[in-house]
């Protein structure tokens, strides 16, 4: 089946889960740059990007949403 095809007829409880997956993949790269912000060479060069609010609020949205497909895409 391609992607093309999913998306386009995916059930509500699908699309709820894609969303949840892509707020749970920026929160992972969110989360990885701020480790690359916490390991900096240079004191001063603190940044100006929040990223772990990014991270937690994208975590926990993702989480909620991926939750809450689960009963649609079992039921089928």
């Amino acid at each position: 089946m391609e992607l093309r095809h999913f998306l386009i007829f995916a059930s509500e409880a699908e699309a709820v889960g894609l969303w949840g997956l892509g707020l749970i993949a920026i929160a992972i790269w969110a989360a990885f740059m701020e480790r690359r912000r916490l390991k900096r060479q240079s004191i001063d060069s603190v940044g100006w990007v929040p990223w772990f609010a990014i991270s937690f609020v994208c975590m926990i949205l993702g989480a909620g949403l991926v939750a809450a497909s689960f009963k649609g895409i079992a039921a089928g």
